[in-house]
């Protein structure tokens, strides 16, 4: 302990910047945790479309989408989201959607969008197309 406190004095900026990194890392979980919007996992996704007619929201580049992506997904690439908005999935709205990109990062910000918008059951998948690809699970061309 007392070695600790000499490194943290010695080097103070490296220090600052462990702090600020463990407070964003708590601070994401947190909201994590308590945003409305869930990320699920494959088989989540799975039963969702399976036994809810759930609709999985496939926000990649058009390209990306033709070379694979999840058997009866919607593609709507954020570029058409951002002139349209989502009223092309007006008659979803009661059903639940989930929401996939290609990692999983940039379809948090699009499903906090149509929770906004009134879509209630809003789902984003555990790592996107990668994870459903890395499952080994089928994709439709």
């Amino acid at each position: 302990m007392e070695q600790l406190i000499t490194f943290a004095g010695n080097n103070g900026m490296l220090s600052a910047v462990w702090v600020a990194l463990v407070v964003m890392i708590i601070v994401t979980t947190i909201k994590m945790k308590m945003s409305p919007i869930k990320q699920i996992s494959t088989q989540d996704l799975t039963f969702l479309m399976n036994r809810e007619e759930g609709i999985a929201l496939d926000i990649r580049k058009e390209k990306e989408f033709k070379a694979g992506h999840i058997l009866d997904a919607i593609n709507l690439p954020n570029e058409k989201i951002t002139k349209n908005g989502f009223a092309s999935l007006e008659k979803y709205k009661d059903k639940p959607i989930i929401v996939v990109c290609a990692a999983g990062m940039s379809a948090v910000q699009i499903a906090g969008n149509l929770f906004k918008g009134g879509f209630t059951r809003v789902s984003v998948l555990k790592g996107g197309m990668n994870s459903w690809t890395g499952a080994g699970l089928p994709v439709a061309k």
